[in-house]
């Protein structure tokens, strides 16, 4: 039986009521396909590896998600917000300088760093297929727009907090930052012996920032 065509890829689109087993089954599929993925790839793993990892059966699988496109819009979902909570936590600690909020950002995205490869790999190997499907294509900008959309009153924020007034949209200026973030976990993923993990995003992020912003006055007095 072939898959489910991607043709309805947004998070969560069946209409049946969330439940607390129809959770516990969603919560199992979703941890089976991180394991999944991680292993096989997103093109290299079927809807039956991610059954027969959860022990749930196809049934249960498409009664919880149209296509493994809007399993995987799922995770990125769930996975952007808590590591945006955790960044959120440390870097509006008050009392922070913008350098001591920017190395407490640092730390947060190079803590885990297995984890940080999965999904490096698995997000680089979505937006390859996204670029490709004109439906995945939209549901990968909705989800990246949605977290764009969570980022951007936080980073006023902390701009407010250091002074800083932002000379691009802040939309803009978190797009910027992303890029930075992706490009240089891809370069230390790729020839880590040069790059270790981290460095390029401590080198190029306080320059993107100092371009990109303005000092208050106010703030130095």
């Amino acid at each position: 039986m072939p898959e489910a065509s991607p043709a309805a890829v947004s998070p969560t689109t069946s209409t049946a009521p969330r439940t607390a087993r129809r959770e516990a089954t969603r919560g199992r599929l979703l941890a089976a396909a991180e394991e999944v993925f991680a292993e096989r790839g997103f093109h290299g793993a079927s809807v039956e590896d991610l059954c027969e990892r959860a022990h749930f059966t196809r049934g249960a699988f498409y009664s919880n998600f149209a296509s493994k496109d809007e399993l995987v819009l799922e995770l990125y979902a769930a996975h952007a917000s808590a590591l945006r909570q955790r960044i959120a936590e440390v870097a509006e600690r008050p009392g922070l300088s913008l350098e001591q909020v920017l190395e407490a950002v640092f730390d947060v995205w190079t803590d885990d760093p297995e984890s940080r490869r999965r999904w490096h790999l698995l997000t680089s190997e979505f937006a390859l297929h996204a670029l490709r499907d004109e439906e995945a294509r939209a549901a990968w900008a909705g989800a990246q727009a949605a977290i764009r959309d969570e980022l951007v009153p936080l980073v006023d924020r902390i701009a407010a907090a250091q002074g800083l007034h932002p000379a691009v949209s802040t939309t803009d200026l978190v797009r910027l930052i992303s890029l930075v973030f992706q490009g240089g976990l891809g370069q230390h993923l790729l020839d880590p012996g040069s790059v270790p993990a981290g460095s390029l995003e401590r080198e190029f992020l306080p320059l993107l920032i100092r371009a990109a912003t303005s000092r208050d006055p106010r703030a130095d007095r």
